[in-house]
């Protein structure tokens, strides 16, 4: 169970040591944790919610992914709190306790995989593992100020993982310092350790009206980024886009999305990026029912304020506009395919802001989660893998900006954190206490 001494990070504690002690192994002497969404031998994979706890039993193997990690020389540690059911990106569970934010503990840490982070964010593990549905990677590692990594959607097995919406589901990861990102996505992507051959990016694109959603510096981020890519590889590789419009250009089956988005939300909103945020909850929502709909509605689970009205929202899904929302799916993959190329990066805020305070209302947050979900859909709808980035902080509040790249290109994505960070740091020059 969560603790002050732990930072209400752990809802489990245990020791799984590794399969060998041999120290040429990628990853050892390290420790890590696991989401509570990894069914891991002998522990009950509880979902975040003691209602789920209760009426599942202990599992009886371990996911793919966990024992790839124990195999690579690292020892598991425990399980973290995680929001009910993955439905959320806050990270408030109000059974277990909401993960202390160290990076800005007033503010919540993000979620769902918000125990991940916040050990990770601590220092009480060196690395840990997550799920991202529709951010719960990329937003916790934004909001407590460490790297975060959604890989290509399907790329690492989510086989012992609980769903919660496959066609978006992936198994991601947290780490302090590149480097380490780097080595832990290999151990899961199966790559070998040392790339022979390291690409440079072909592109840099700048997507402009992304960074105009957010309300922390972009003019700072987007000019560092400039600038470290025009010292390391030079300023010919720099583009500036409205991905806005490119993708209502070329995503047709958007349309019909794209009507009801209302008059306010255009205002305040990218329409087409809405319309993709669209789409994607709705089908997020007829696979969660599909997966756990007759669950909730013979247990009735005890269920957090937010939660509870997604997942009752999610029983009423039909399959009205699923093979529109499938179609969204495939535009925007071959559209984004044919904006990057091979090696193109397209540039991101990871999320419109810093991380809300604690116990802030729904009603409150309204616009704040409808530009996040815009920009979060923009790799979930494709599956791109999207790397979120630690910059430091602005106005003592952790500032975050992702690259996406195009599915399959994780390898080259880690390669470039490594290789862009430091020069990045440097030269936006945000605080790092």
């Amino acid at each position: 169970m969560a603790t002050d001494s732990d930072n209400g990070a752990f809802m489990d504690k245990f020791l799984l040591q590794p399969d060998s002690s041999d120290n040429q192994l990628p990853l050892h002497a390290l420790t890590f944790a696991v989401k509570d969404i990894f069914d891991v031998d002998g522990h009950v994979t509880g979902f975040g919610n003691p209602d789920w706890a209760r009426t599942h039993p202990a599992a009886t193997s371990t996911a793919p992914t966990v024992l790839a990690i124990l195999r690579a020389g690292a020892t598991c540690v425990g399980k973290t709190v995680m929001d009910e059911m993955a439905y959320s990106i806050n990270g408030e569970n109000k059974h277990y306790g909401t993960p202390r934010n160290p990076s800005a503990p007033d503010r919540v840490p993000g979620g769902s995989s918000s125990g991940s982070a916040v050990a990770v964010g601590a220092g009480l593990v060196d690395f840990c593992l997550g799920t991202d549905t529709g951010g719960s990677v990329r937003v916790p590692a934004s909001y407590c100020g460490i790297f975060g990594f959604r890989p290509s959607h399907d790329v690492i097995s989510s086989s012992g993982v609980i769903p919660m919406a496959q066609s978006f589901d992936t198994v991601g990861w947290f780490a302090r310092d590149h480097e380490l990102l780097n080595r832990v996505g290999r151990v899961l992507l199966q790559f070998p350790q040392v790339d022979p051959i390291r690409p440079s990016p072909s592109q840099l694109i700048i997507a402009e009206d992304c960074f105009q959603l957010s309300t922390t510096p972009g003019n700072q981020i987007v000019e560092g980024l400039v600038k470290s890519v025009e010292m390391l590889f030079g300023g010919h590789l720099i583009k500036y886009a409205n991905l806005g419009n490119y993708v209502k250009g070329k995503v047709p089956s958007l349309k019909s999305f794209v009507s009801k988005i209302n008059a306010e939300e255009q205002e305040y909103n990218i329409p087409s990026l809405a319309a993709l945020s669209s789409a994607m909850r709705l089908l997020q929502r007829y696979e969660f029912k599909n997966n756990h709909g007759e669950w909730v509605k013979a247990i009735k689970p005890d269920l957090g304020p937010g939660i509870s009205e997604r997942v009752y929202e999610a029983l009423e899904a039909t399959d009205e506009n699923i093979d529109v929302c499938r179609s969204v799916k495939t535009e925007i993959r071959a559209a984004l395919t044919e904006l990057l190329g091979d090696f193109g990066v397209l540039a991101i805020p990871t999320v419109p802001g810093p991380p809300p305070k604690l116990q802030t209302p729904a009603s409150t947050l309204e616009v704040f989660r409808a530009r996040a979900f815009s920009l979060l859909s923009i790799a979930g709808v494709s599956g791109f893998c999207q790397v979120s980035i630690p910059l430091g902080k602005y106005d003592n509040l952790p500032v975050s900006v992702s690259l996406v790249a195009k599915h399959g290109s994780d390898g080259f994505l880690l390669n470039l954190v490594e290789t862009i960070y430091q020069t990045l740091r440097e030269q936006i020059g945000l605080s790092t206490e």
